[in-house]
């Protein structure tokens, strides 16, 4: 009898040795967790408050400006920065302009670097590997170096001064080939042979196999182009000879040169100017990590 209880104090001091360690673990789970969570939030604000900063100064009063009291909210909320913004100058037109010119450049850039990522992971041609990695050195050139190349070739074809001066020159990039080649390299190639079997050529391959599976890629590409020309100043600043043309970056910047700036009007303009941006990609976003993920070097 004196054994048994023996034994058993044991195994309960046992049992008890071995939770406590699984406790102690769980314990430096949670608090590792809730460190992240705080260094999270610590960063998001960091980044977060150029932002917020640039909503303050937008929706506030000029006189409260420059004022010696620091304020992270303003006494009152106004809209005189926008109505004077829109009275002033031809926001409505530069807002137009950078619409029409992302919306071709994005659809076009789709499109071009879709077939163009097919072709570099699923067909097969003479120098393909060698065409590709040409096109990827491209990515170490500064843009100021193919600048002047690209204006003379704008010029000769007589699009100088037009739309189409920014629209073509844009419709691919190295990057966005890059990441089309890499995520379709990832589906089977069972399902391509299967499609070939039924007596489909390429294009009907791709319209019917490959551009299906696709969604992810064409969000990371619709996100990355649409970001990249919606921002674009120095190429819309040079092939675009008249004001009427003029997108939003280079109407900001005209604001910012004026002999007395107003800063409530350009924080206004860069509002309105960053919100289309932030909508697409919350828009996106369901599609846009798992497209970078699968996009990645393999």
């Amino acid at each position: 009898m004196t054994a048994a209880v023996g034994t058993s104090r044991t195994s309960a001091s046992a049992a008890t040795a071995a939770v406590r360690p699984a406790r102690s673990r769980r314990r430096l789970r949670r608090r590792a967790d809730v460190l992240r969570f705080v260094l999270a939030l610590i960063v998001c604000a960091v980044f977060a408050f150029p932002f917020y900063w640039m909503v303050v100064v937008a929706f506030s009063p000029k006189d409260e400006l420059f004022s010696t009291v620091f304020q992270l909210w303003p006494s009152r909320l106004t809209l005189d920065s926008f109505t004077g913004v829109f009275q002033k100058f031809d926001v409505l037109t530069w807002f137009g302009n950078s619409v029409v010119i992302t919306v071709f450049v994005t659809v076009l850039g789709v499109i071009v670097n879709l077939l163009a990522g097919y072709a570099f992971a699923k067909l097969r041609f003479l120098g393909k590997n060698a065409l590709f990695f040409a096109a990827l050195a491209t990515l170490v050139l500064p843009v100021q170096v193919t600048m002047v190349a690209q204006f003379r070739l704008v010029a000769d074809l007589g699009l100088y001064g037009t739309y189409w001066a920014v629209i073509l020159p844009s419709a691919a990039t190295a990057t966005g080939v890059f990441l089309a080649r890499q995520f379709i390299l990832g589906i089977p190639d069972e399902l391509l042979e299967a499609a070939k079997l039924d007596g489909a050529g390429s294009l009907r391959i791709f319209r019917s196999v490959v551009l299906p599976l696709c969604r992810p890629l064409i969000a990371v590409l619709v996100v990355l182009i649409a970001m990249a020309t919606w921002n674009d100043f120095a190429w819309p600043l040079i092939a675009l000879k008249q004001d009427i043309l003029y997108t939003l970056p280079i109407g900001l910047l005209y604001l910012q040169g004026q002999t007395t700036p107003d800063f409530t009007q350009i924080m206004a303009l860069s509002l309105i100017s960053v919100v289309p941006m932030i909508v697409l990609f919350l828009a996106t976003q369901r599609y846009f990590v798992q497209g970078i993920a699968r996009s990645g070097i393999r």
